[in-house]
Order: C-alpha cells, then sequence, then structure tokens
C-alpha cells in the first residue's frame, strides 16, 4: 500500500469537499490505501472518515489561509471534490472558478509543489450525438452554466500546471451511483421518494428517454487515488464505465432491487432536461493507460448499494 504522497513520506492528502457523496468515498479510498487524510469542508458532519478535519470554505479563503492550513498538516497533494449541481450562476461560479482560483493559489504559496487532482465533469465537453463516444480530444459544443463553470475551473487548473505552479490532473467523470448519491441526482431523488413510500402506495415517475454513462463513486474514488501517483501531470482524463444505459432500464434496476411492486408504479415520458443532453458515453482508454484504471463495480451492485445505504441516511451533497 502507498504510504507516500508527492515524494514525501510524511505527507498527507487534503480531501476538499469530505462531507460530500464523493468525497467521503475518496477519503475512504485513501485511508484504505494507507494513506493519512485531511477532511477539508465548509462544515462538519458525523460519517467523514479522516485523520482530521478543518472547516474552510476554500472558496472564501485568503490564499495564505489555505497555504498556512495544507502546510501545517504537511499535504502533498490535494483532491477536489468540492461543488454541486448549483441552482444559479453565481453558485456556480463560487463553487467551480473562483475555488478553483483560490485552490491553486492556496497550493502554489505552500513550501513545496503539491499535485491537485480536480473531480471534473463529463458535462465540460457539453452535450453530444446520440452514439458518439467522447474522448479526451473531443472540442466542447454550446455548454450549460454547469458544463461552462466547470470546464473553466479545471483548464485553469491545467494552465496553472503548464506554468509551473501546481501539478494539476482533472478527472472528467460520468455521472455517479453507488452508497450515499446525492439527492440532487435523479437516481437519488427517486431512491428518496421509494424510501419514503407507503406500502402498496403508487408511485408516478417521469423518466426521460436519454441513455447515459454512470461510474459507481467507489470506482471514481479509486481513480482520484489513482491519479495521486500516476504520470498523468497535466492531463483531463474521463472516468466512466465507456458505456450509454437507457434511464429507464436503470430506473427499473432500482425498482427491482427495492423489492417494489410494478402494478404500482407508473413510468411517464419525458423531455431531457439534463445538463448534458440525453447521451452521455465516455472512452475511457485514457484512463487505463495513464492511470491504470478500470471501473469494477457493476451497475446493478452499484445501485444495490446506492438502495441499501439511504436506509438510515439522507444524502445531501454538502461541501
Amino acid at each position: 500500500m502507498p504510504t507516500t504522497t508527492n515524494g514525501r513520506p510524511d505527507a498527507t492528502v487534503a480531501v476538499l469537499g469530505a462531507t460530500g457523496c464523493v468525497g467521503r468515498s475518496v477519503c475512504d479510498e485513501l485511508l484504505r490505501s494507507g494513506h493519512r487524510v485531511l477532511a477539508v469542508a465548509r462544515r462538519p458532519a458525523p460519517h467523514t472518515n479522516a485523520s482530521a478535519f478543518a472547516a474552510l470554505d476554500v472558496a472564501a479563503a485568503a490564499p495564505g489561509e489555505l497555504a498556512a492550513l495544507l502546510d501545517r498538516h504537511r499535504v502533498g497533494s490535494v483532491v477536489n471534490a468540492t461543488g454541486g449541481w448549483g441552482t444559479t450562476a453565481h453558485e456556480m461560479r463560487y463553487a467551480h472558478i473562483e475555488l478553483l482560483e483560490r485552490l491553486v493559489d492556496g497550493c502554489a504559496a505552500t513550501s513545496r509543489r503539491l499535485r491537485v487532482v480536480q473531480m471534473g465533469s463529463i458535462h465540460e465537453y457539453g452535450p453530444v450525438p446520440e452514439g458518439v463516444l467522447i474522448d479526451e480530444r473531443h472540442q466542447p459544443g454550446p455548454l450549460t452554466p454547469y458544463g461552462l463553470t466547470k470546464r473553466t475551473g479545471s483548464e485553469h487548473l491545467l494552465e496553472q500546471t503548464r506554468a509551473g505552479r501546481v501539478d494539476g490532473v482533472v478527472l472528467r467523470a460520468v455521472n455517479v451511483c453507488g452508497p450515499h448519491t446525492t439527492t440532487a441526482s435523479f437516481l437519488g431523488a427517486v431512491v428518496a421518494r421509494l424510501r419514503a413510500l407507503g406500502p402498496g402506495e403508487p408511485l408516478a415517475l417521469d423518466v426521460a428517454d436519454a441513455r447515459r454513462d454512470f461510474v459507481d463513486v467507489r470506482d471514481l474514488a479509486r481513480a482520484a487515488v489513482a491519479a495521486l501517483h500516476a504520470p498523468a501531470v497535466g492531463l483531463a482524463v474521463n472516468i466512466g464505465r465507456g458505456e450509454a444505459v437507457p434511464m429507464r432500464d436503470l430506473v427499473e434496476a432500482l425498482f427491482d432491487v427495492a423489492g417494489v411492486d410494478p402494478a404500482t408504479v407508473r413510468l411517464e415520458p419525458a423531455e431531457v432536461t439534463s445538463k448534458g443532453g440525453g447521451w452521455t458515453c465516455a472512452d475511457i482508454r485514457l484512463a487505463a493507460r495513464t492511470l491504470g484504471w478500470r471501473p469494477r463495480v457493476p451497475l446493478r451492485d452499484s445501485i444495490r448499494a446506492m438502495w441499501e445505504a439511504a436506509a438510515g441516511t439522507t444524502s445531501l451533497e454538502v461541501s
């Protein structure tokens, strides 16, 4: 198991957004693989698993404040799992651009050059026509405010990497499923609605005719840990399963693992309103080559874990 980060035997990995769905899985995977972890979030949460915790809003912190925190804990690498969908342009700019600018400035002000792994999004490429396998060379089309701000933040990190200030890597992840998936996502919201149903109570659900790539959050966490050590500096790397699954199939799989009587459910067609369009399918060959990473968790197992984890938790995305 690796016990060093960035060549330092005493280095710790800081996880920003450690209390959210992705951040908590990254913390768990880092600890499992022998790393020390500094969890950073605006507020503590009882489920946070880390060696130490620091309450900090990185987007509002002065670079010197962040640098002092990272130096004090001997941080050698940072995983940025902050953010979320956001509902306004201001929220998305704050979470996806201003935070990255502050993060880079803070990391560059430390006593050493840090590896920074940015949890990006497949939506940074913009919507693509059905059937297109999205690779890292794909030029973005028209972007939603979410995709535009995520891409701007990612590009800033890569530009600052080329300038020699940090060692940045961007992981452009597809939709996430698995344990503790945020209720801000479609599948997370369906799980919450199913958990709230009484016995035999009917459910009407709008499901778009869309096909999307999904990856288990634990597989995404493994990719983040791999990116801490892999020779992938200055790259954007896609993380997904490499297959586009009909949303209706995913919903029906969720009904199955939840033991829902099909007679009590009515699925209604709906327009595609996703921030990434009706089709996503990531080319993940670069991840295999540069990170030595491939997805391991089957989708059905991921959906089952999502359902079971929701039994005793409310999985709101917090960072």
